[in-house]
């Protein structure tokens, strides 16, 4: 893996891979994303002479199909993401996480690319909603995407401290936060572990597999709650949610291990 375009690279995710793949000596590594104001964040950060910028939205093919020239792994972490979002705008969200898929894998094979990797969620599995609907539909584009293109899908829960996730929202909020349910339960994932996940794909994986940690723990809601000094009010678990989530069959959130009070705490620090 010599050269890697990163689509939503301006993300929280993309943040993190960009500094992963500095450091690991990659020779070219393009960030591809709609995001202008975060890209100029980040460069103000990464000045190396490796990166370069695209401005551009997956729904767009040709710009795929430019930017992907000469590139030899591309990592697909861009989507629409919000639950809320897609309720009220499915189509939207399937015109970027589902079409936008299917873009990047056709740009991927016309420019030569060797693999692409997919960044999918636990809500794929069994979805319940317009993005875990989606996010399933593109899992599936790339695991029977036919031609010389190798592809993978990675899935994991949400990476705690991501853009628009209960750990930065809560921190903004006040001393009181609202709970759909105390008892709620959701993988705990660092930004550095889903990093290390996604380039272990990209590297070693079989072409079409799924790959899925197996040893997340998980945490309730009421105990991030408890850890961030927070009260809170139980405003009840709407129909596009899940009580507990799983990556796959034996993989629930419930039933994996349970994180204390005191280890969140810990586990903030970093986040």
């Amino acid at each position: 893996m010599n050269s890697v375009l990163i689509t939503g690279g301006s993300g929280f995710l993309g943040w993190g891979l960009i500094y992963e793949l500095l450091r690991q000596g990659v020779s070219r590594i393009r960030v591809y994303s709609r995001g202008e104001y975060r890209q100029h964040v980040l460069r103000t950060r990464f000045t190396d002479s490796k990166i370069r910028w695209f401005i551009g939205d997956v729904r767009d093919v040709d710009r795929l199909r430019r930017a992907l020239h000469g590139i030899d792994t591309v990592i697909h972490a861009a989507a629409l993401k919000r639950i809320e979002v897609g309720e009220y705008n499915p189509s939207e969200m399937f015109a970027t996480n589902i079409q936008g898929s299917q873009n990047v894998l056709d740009a991927a094979e016309y420019a030569g690319v060797k693999r692409a990797v997919l960044v999918s969620s636990d809500k794929a599995y069994q979805p319940v909603s317009p993005y875990g609907i989606s996010k399933a539909a593109a899992e599936a584009l790339f695991r029977r995407h036919s031609g010389r293109l190798e592809t993978c899908v990675v899935r994991y829960g949400n990476v705690a401290g991501s853009t628009g996730s209960v750990i930065p929202l809560w921190r903004e909020a006040g001393p009181n936060v609202r709970i759909t349910d105390p008892n709620c339960t959701r993988f705990w994932m660092s930004r550095e572990h889903a990093v290390e996940f996604v380039l272990q794909a990209a590297h070693a994986t079989l072409p079409r597999e799924v790959c899925i940690p197996k040893s997340l723990p998980a945490f309730r809601l009421m105990d991030l709650a408890t850890a961030m000094n927070k009260q809170y009010t139980v405003i009840g678990l709407p129909e596009h949610e899940k009580l507990h989530e799983a990556m796959g069959p034996g993989l629930s959130s419930d039933q994996a291990r349970r994180m204390t009070v005191n280890e969140i705490k810990e586990s903030l620090r970093s986040v």
